[in-house]
């Protein structure tokens, strides 16, 4: 390998060439990140989706993401490319990124639970096959601990059999939250490298510290055993679901009280040992990574037969659900126990505002358990596209009842035209934005707005003509006695 680049098995050299085999939702923006910061880095991400290369070398991204656009057009084709060659990439890295899907196994043991490898382990073949010389090889995808063994079991084997090859495996988890990356990216809290307690191993891990060392802060960056590295991922997103659960929760008691939750939230996040982070009450968390952590810690758990442990985080699981389908309940109470053949407005379908990923959205449980009732739903989102709208309910509801019962806009106001009530399932800020009172004219009387996200005040929207029911806030007869004793 020429000077610029790693030599004779030696981890030492100054990393020169990237390679990231995953164009998806991490690999995309932290690469483009990485080639902004790092111009003397050479950062090339594959992929073997072909449609979505051809989609990051085109004026339409495959994702959203505020900032990402900018970045990827000021880099690319000077030392940000996108490939479908993935061999070559390959041997021409000197570390390579592994950023590919983990999704929650849907077979065998573990069904429901363990992460899939079958992906990673993809990735670890080729690695071993195309390499040609020594690498850096570093978990980007969220994996369970000891995954970094699997992958260099199956390097090492190769290594063997061909003594130009040599592999340090790191494990370097993503901490980005969607909306919010190339932030995260930019100014992370901290960048969390774990690695091999050797010689070789110590290198590796110098060599990827000093590429984020280019814009991060030395002391942000933390080093440690790979094992470490690995349940951090979890343990750090497990710890933020379960606070969503917990205000969650916390919201039904508001409910049944006359307390409001946003005004026990601000409370309480006065604390210093609790802080304010996290404590935004609302129809439950979704996205990619949530839930399939924590069930993977659960899994861990149950397969160390620590089985409190194991029940304690699916706890957090089983609160998420609970909370929408308690939402979903209270939207068919309200609209007098019966939602068939009234046109209901969804107001947001990704699963937080600043992105158009949808995965885990709570907003397609709400709407399975509406369809469920045969409602009809207009659903209006200013980022997802209908097809991908069209897929999510498919995967939950049958294809006849969606065609059937399910209508999409581009436009709020024809979304709401006609509906018994609006339900808002995405915090878009634009949301706030929009002429209520035109809207409440619109609509069939008596209209109802479920809050779902807190975005609006009661009185507000009640001074409109609204039936206004948010999440953690009492309806205003419990408001006025105080307090109501559960039935």
């Amino acid at each position: 390998m020429s000077s610029d680049g790693l030599s004779n098995g030696d981890h030492t050299g100054v990393v020169r060439r990237i390679t990231c085999v995953g164009a998806g939702y991490v690999g995309g923006p932290t690469c483009a990140m990485i080639a902004n910061k790092c111009p003397h880095i050479a950062v090339t991400v594959v992929d073997m989706n072909t449609a979505k290369i051809e989609e990051w070398n085109s004026d339409k991204l495959p994702i959203f993401e505020p900032g990402l656009e900018e970045i990827v057009k000021k880099c690319r084709g000077t030392n940000l490319f996108f490939s479908s060659d993935i061999p070559k990439s390959i041997r021409e890295a000197d570390l390579i990124f592994i950023s590919v899907n983990t999704p929650t196994k849907m077979y065998g043991k573990g069904k429901g639970m363990a992460p899939d490898l079958k992906y990673v382990e993809s990735v670890a073949r080729s690695i071993a096959e195309h390499a040609g010389g020594p690498k850096i090889v570093v978990e980007k995808s969220t994996v369970p601990v000891k995954a970094a063994e699997s992958i260099l079991s199956i390097l090492r084997d190769a290594q063997r059999t061909n003594n130009t090859l040599a592999f340090q495996v790191l494990s370097n988890p993503e901490f980005l939250a969607e909306g919010t990356a190339m932030k995260d990216l930019a100014n992370p809290d901290r960048v969390l490298i774990g690695g091999e307690d050797s010689e070789e191993g110590k290198k590796a891990v110098a060599a990827l510290v000093e590429v984020y060392s280019s814009w991060v802060p030395r002391e942000r960056i933390i080093t440690t055993n790979t094992w470490s590295s690995e349940l951090s991922k979890l343990v750090a997103n497990a710890f933020l679901a379960q606070r969503i659960s917990s205000i969650n929760s916390v919201s039904a008691i508001c409910e049944a009280t006359g307390a409001d939750v946003s005004e026990v939230a601000h409370a309480v996040g006065f604390d210093s040992r609790i802080g304010n982070k996290f404590l935004n009450a609302s129809v439950g968390f979704g996205g990619s990574c949530f839930q399939k952590d924590v069930l993977s810690l659960v899994y861990l758990c149950e397969s160390l037969h620590l089985n409190k442990v194991a029940e304690y985080w699916h706890g957090v699981i089983e609160i998420n659900n609970w909370q929408r389908r308690r939402f979903a309940d209270q939207i068919i109470a309200e609209l007098f126990n019966t939602v068939a053949g009234k046109k209901i407005a969804v107001f947001g379908f990704a699963f937080k505002k600043n992105t158009g990923d949808t995965r885990e959205s709570s907003a397609i449980h709400v709407c399975k358990h509406l369809l469920e009732e045969e409602a009809n739903i207009a659903i209006y989102d200013p980022k997802v596209e209908e097809k991908q709208m069209r897929m999510e309910l498919g995967l939950t509801t049958s294809d006849d009842k969606v065609d059937k019962l399910v209508s999409v806009f581009s436009d709020p106001y024809e979304a709401a035209k006609d509906a018994h009530a609006i339900v808002v399932l995405t915090e878009w800020d634009e949301f706030k934005t929009y002429d209520y009172s035109r809207i409440y004219e619109s609509m069939v009387h008596p209209a109802a707005l479920f809050d779902g996200r807190l975005l609006f005040k009661r009185k507000e929207m009640e001074s409109i003509g609204f039936r206004f029911f948010g999440i953690g806030t009492a309806p205003n007869h419990l408001t006025k006695v105080g307090f109501a004793a559960p039935s």
